[in-house]
């Protein structure tokens, strides 16, 4: 094949899209310039802002709230809590720690309960060896010291601190695990 031949096979795909143009294209354009500058943005004005007025501190015999005055009174109110929140916990840290109160309530297992003489004694299972323990026994972490013992839980009464840091008691219980096959 000669090269006149294939610059003629290149050229008529070329020929034939410009045979197609549309006549119309052009109609189409000069709709669309009228049309741009027939249609006007429609943008309503922004309203004029709000004057802001300051309020004056018009307390003049209160305490200011940044003062130091106000830092004291605070400390004072802070101090008095933390005294009455002190008497709750105080009785514990003066007393001897019992064995069980350095192991989570989580980490132990009620598996029984057993009577000596008038008075219940409930079974621990903690890292695989048994307590026995009694009403007025502590345990937990949480200086849980035990209420009452019943044939399936350990009603023990606990002392935490809550989100604002102040002692408060709440009530736990360890329920008489069933044992696993």
């Amino acid at each position: 094949m000669s090269a006149r031949y294939l610059l003629v096979l290149a050229m008529l795909p070329l020929a034939w899209l410009v045979g197609c143009a549309d006549p119309g294209q052009e109609e189409l354009e000069q709709w669309m310039r009228e049309q741009r500058n027939i249609t006007k943005p429609n943008v309503a004005p922004l309203p004029e802002p709000k004057k802001f007025v300051p309020q004056p501190y018009a307390q003049t015999g209160a305490i200011e709230p940044f003062s130091n005055q106000r830092l004291l009174q605070a400390l004072r109110q802070q101090s008095g809590s933390a005294t009455a929140n002190a008497a709750l916990v105080a009785p514990e840290l003066n007393r001897r720690k019992e064995p069980l109160e350095a192991i989570p309530l989580d980490a132990m297992r009620m598996v029984g309960s057993i009577d000596k003489g008038n008075q219940r004694v409930a079974l621990l299972k903690v890292d695989n060896l048994i307590y026995q323990v009694r009403p007025g026994n502590y345990i937990g972490q949480n200086y849980g010291r035990i209420q009452r013992i019943t044939e399936t839980e350990i009603v023990l009464r606990e002392i935490v601190q809550d989100a604002t840091g102040e002692w408060m008691e709440r009530p736990a219980t360890l329920q008489l695990q069933e044992r696993s096959k």
